[in-house]
């Protein structure tokens, strides 16, 4: 997929339409993004509530089947930096592709 180096977007910051540079980041996974919030994986088994049996939520229930196959691509973003106030923001969707090239 191409997309352009240079593109004309609304900047948040300066509340106005300006050009913007876009660079590209792959997605980070969900422990990544935040790995010591409260639900996280490495919390709840610091905590004890990882094991056993009754009564402790998801933990306690028995494990879904899980999804056979690999998805072929990982969801990239892309992150605008305005050229007047140089503040980066990023797009809320990601999108799908083998490859992502700026022309």
């Amino acid at each position: 997929m191409k997309k352009p180096k240079t593109m004309k977007r609304h900047c948040p910051k300066c509340n106005k339409h300006s050009e913007h540079k876009v660079s590209q980041a792959k997605r980070k996974s969900k422990g990544s993004k935040h790995p010591l919030s409260a639900g996280s994986k490495k919390r709840t088994r610091q905590r004890g509530l990882w094991r056993g049996f009754g009564n402790l939520g998801k933990y306690s229930k028995p494990p879904k089947p899980k999804m056979v196959g690999k998805k072929l691509s990982k969801k990239s973003d892309f992150r605008y930096t305005c050229k007047d106030c140089g503040k980066t923001h990023m797009q809320s969707t990601g999108i799908r592709a083998k490859k992502i090239e700026l022309v």
